[in-house]
């Protein structure tokens, strides 16, 4: 899911989106939804299979732990 689609997202819910990062955006429209803000906070597991981020979540985690790793070495 791109930055577009997310902010048409947040959008759509009432969520303003300006100068907001992806991982906050989602965080808050996930909150809206009912769902827990734990966007890319993932390791092995998640039960929130009505997530609409699901996916990408597991990809944005994956993402953010390679810079976290690369930065401590």
């Amino acid at each position: 899911m791109n930055m577009i689609e997310i902010r048409k997202m947040a959008k759509d819910v009432g969520i303003n989106a300006f100068g907001k990062s992806k991982v906050v955006l989602v965080r808050e429209i996930q909150r809206k939804e009912g769902h827990f803000d734990c966007f890319a906070t993932v390791i092995d597991f998640c039960d929130q299979f009505g997530c609409c981020f699901r996916e990408a979540c597991f990809k944005e985690a994956a993402r953010l732990n390679r810079n976290r790793e690369e930065k401590i070495l």
